[in-house]
């Protein structure tokens, strides 16, 4: 099951970045032999992804910085951070 939970601690594997692109001007998730074009959320959530912080304390982060309900983000954080677990650009 690749489905991650709140107390998961993700981490970008070896390879695997985010970077900003001055051409498209917007970020954009490297891994190998692949690339995919992020929006402003899934950068935030990527940029949190750090090998140490659970998938909790990074809700709980987003929740303070964007003045949210954290109820209302965990799920969205929990479902992208699942998908990328899937296509195996994020370690748990």
């Amino acid at each position: 099951m690749n489905a991650i939970s709140a107390n998961d601690i993700p981490r970008l594997p070896r390879g695997v970045r985010v970077r900003y692109d001055g051409v498209r001007n917007s970020h954009v998730l490297l891994a190998p032999e692949r690339a995919f074009d992020l929006d402003d959320n899934a950068a935030a959530i990527l940029d949190l992804v750090d090998g140490h912080r659970t998938v909790a304390a990074i809700v709980d982060e987003l929740a303070v910085k964007y003045q949210v309900d954290r109820a209302v983000i965990e799920g969205d954080v929990i479902d992208m951070l699942s998908e990328l677990v899937a296509k195996r650009i994020v370690d748990r």
